[in-house]
């Protein structure tokens, strides 16, 4: 019963916002509201919710002293209303508050409270002392149709297995493309969950979006490939990450789940006489997870190879690191076609310095051959001729 008071006020950000939105779309199941004390220590010791694997405890803990007055002053059965960056979200009618340590917080997401780790220094700035639980109503929200898309794409071609990847694609390159076509190989249909941070990403989300949209549309069977934005929120971050991401993708639909080899919450430890990772540790997830290979360019097999089958060791193998080759573009640089397909960093590029060139029709038909027709050049159109140029080997 709501109490007589005043509603009270809570306010959160996106990134806490997007979590709620997760929850109240389904995708976090059997997660269906904010938790209470006892819920969250029967989390934190088992590490189960009704027999299926969750993380840590989903609950609510804004920061800032006026969140934390708000909270210590609800009581059971009051509506409280909720605030997202000044705009009203949600209201939530309160069934517990209770304290809790931030640190233990970020310990449980992170698994560490080292403030030097540049997750746990972002996150425990937004976590507070006090927590509410309680059933909750998004206001004002806008329906998430990716469920809907991905339900008539496996009835438009009858499929049976779904796949599903976790990518940043920032920026995609060669080993993302053999990633994506070996999970493509073993599955009906594939759903590629494209991280969109609340960070300033180093390419913004809708130019890594058109360009995996690129790849798919001229170089894999389309309609057999979705797209679905994923709100890169603090809940996948950690060595948890991988857990996050199997009950997401189950949610979805999905019955597989490949991630990489260098999956930042892979983790190996040694247990029971034999390695395991977090993977090992799933639990009533009706969900299959693979760990595909690791892809490096050999120079003596001459392709992109595996590490599990290329014979040549390391000092053959060129890897496939993202800040590496986003330093290349981010200095304005084309990243040798072996490690970016050169439609994608054209691209890339092109957005990356709009404008660069002061005249870019004279530019281009100075340094390239021409039909000797006047016609209109991008700066994409340039960088295409120019990887060409780079790649012509009878003077070199």
């Amino acid at each position: 019963m709501t109490s007589s008071r005043k509603n009270k006020t809570l306010y959160i950000d996106k990134e806490a916002a997007s979590a709620l939105e997760l929850v109240d779309d389904g995708l976090l199941a059997p997660v269906t509201k904010l938790m209470n004390e006892a819920e969250s220590q029967e989390v934190l010791q088992t590490g189960l919710i009704d027999g299926k694997s969750f993380p840590f405890p989903f609950i609510l803990a804004p920061s800032g002293k006026r969140n934390e007055e708000i909270i210590a002053s609800l009581a059971k059965g009051e509506e409280a209303t909720i605030l997202c960056d000044g705009e009203l979200f949600a209201t939530l009618t309160v069934e517990e508050t209770f304290q809790i340590d931030p640190n233990e917080r970020v310990k449980h997401i992170y698994g560490t409270d080292d403030l030097t780790h540049p997750g746990v220094m972002t996150t425990i700035k937004r976590i507070g002392h006090w927590a509410v639980s309680g059933e909750y109503e998004i206001l004002n929200k806008q329906k998430n149709t990716s469920k809907e898309e991905i339900q008539k794409v496996k009835e438009l071609i009858g499929a049976k297995h779904v796949s599903s990847l976790v990518m940043a694609v920032n920026p995609l390159h060669r080993a993302h493309e053999r990633l994506i076509r070996q999970t493509l190989e073993s599955t009906d249909l594939l759903i590629i969950f494209l991280l969109k941070p609340y960070d300033s990403a180093n390419i913004a989300f809708d130019i890594r979006k058109e360009a995996l949209e690129f790849f798919i549309n001229n170089f894999l069977p389309k309609n057999r490939v979705v797209i679905v934005p994923l709100e890169n929120s603090y809940i996948f971050a950690g060595y948890n990450e991988i857990i996050i991401d199997a009950i997401v993708a189950k949610n979805y639909g999905c019955d597989r789940l490949t991630i990489g080899r260098n999956h930042a919450g892979l983790g190996m430890f040694y247990d029971c006489n034999s390695n395991k990772s977090i993977v090992d540790r799933v639990t009533g997830i009706d969900i299959e997870i693979t760990v595909a290979s690791e892809y490096v360019y050999c120079d003596e097999c001459k392709t992109l190879v595996s590490k599990n089958t290329c014979p040549h060791g390391q000092h053959h193998q060129i890897s496939y690191h993202t800040d590496s080759i986003l330093e290349l573009l981010e200095a304005g640089l084309l990243p040798p076609a072996v490690l970016i397909r050169k439609e994608i960093s054209s691209f890339l590029l092109s957005k990356l310095f709009l404008n660069r060139f002061k005249n870019i029709e004279k530019l281009y038909y100075d340094t390239f051959p021409v039909k000797g027709l006047l016609e209109e050049h991008t700066e994409k159109d340039f960088y295409l001729e120019l990887m060409k140029l780079y790649q012509t080997t009878s003077l070199t």
